[in-house]
């Protein structure tokens, strides 16, 4: 029998105490978790919520080791963040842009180097979906970053205060400067490109924006996991995979453009699939 499972994470703030005095407020990250929980809930995922204090770097890792070790061929893994997007320096040479991006986990920052790591510990022929409701979330499952265009951004929308899903650099780098030998440990732990294993399961990313682009927060969702439950319709929605980003893509304004993205083995059957099928 098929199985799907899923770990859903929402994060309304983070840890003052890692990242140098900023715990992040965001208003809508847990509600997002909360309704993408309920669409897995709804395709029969067995789910995992972590919620802020309860999203930590230990606990996620976890999860994922977990779900890769009980997951086989044909089955599905679904993983949602919505939080803040942040970076650290490169030092490791493998990004172009000699940035690592990261996910603002509550007790700290989660690299992609790290995400892509777990991906290889997935049997070939499992299924992942990922959505990455934050900045910079392009490429999220192995990013390629360049920098915001956060003035930019503000000056579009004077009339009100709109609240992004970032890190700001000067934290970023306050976070990486109080932090600098756990997460420069992190990197040069990392198995050199060329004998790292191949990624044998086959990941698709729907991302809340693209990698030069900022995610904006909203008082019930952010705005693209709002306009994801809008296309979904309940589970109304017809269609595949990229006919649902394509339609989420629709409703999104020009500076906040989701990202359609794969990494791992080809898998047609599974974009073809309707989305959150088990």
């Amino acid at each position: 029998m098929v199985k799907g499972i899923a770990l859903t994470l929402g994060l309304n703030s983070v840890d003052p105490k890692h990242y140098g005095g900023w715990s992040g407020e965001l208003n809508a990250c847990e509600a997002d978790a909360e309704d993408m929980t309920s669409i897995a809930k709804g395709k029969k995922f067995k789910v995992t919520t972590l919620m802020t204090k309860a999203a930590t770097r230990a606990r996620v890792v976890a999860q994922i080791t977990k779900a890769a070790k009980t997951l086989k061929s044909g089955d599905i893994f679904m993983l949602s963040y919505s939080g803040h997007g942040g970076q650290l320096p490169d030092i490791n040479n493998d990004e172009p842009d000699a940035e690592d991006e990261t996910w603002c986990l509550y007790d700290g920052e989660f690299l992609d180097d790290e995400l892509y790591a777990l991906w290889r510990k997935f049997a070939a022929g499992v299924r992942i979906l990922v959505f990455s409701d934050s900045c910079h979330s392009g490429t999220v499952t192995k990013l390629a970053y360049y920098q915001g265009t956060v003035n930019l951004r503000r000056g579009a929308f004077v009339s009100q205060e709109v609240k992004y899903r970032v890190m700001p650099p000067d934290v970023a780098l306050r976070t990486y400067r109080k932090n600098k030998a756990f997460y420069d440990r992190i990197q040069k732990a990392r198995v050199p490109k060329e004998k790292q294993p191949a990624v044998k399961a086959t990941v698709l990313l729907i991302s809340g924006c693209q990698d030069n682009q900022l995610s904006q927060d909203g008082d019930f969702n952010g705005l693209f996991t709002g306009q994801l439950l809008k296309v979904w319709k309940n589970g109304a929605f017809k269609g595949d995979y990229k006919t649902f980003h394509k339609m989420i893509l629709k409703r999104m304004p020009p500076d906040q453009t989701p990202n359609y993205f794969k990494v791992g083995a080809a898998n047609p059957k599974f974009e073809a699939q309707k989305p959150f099928t088990v």
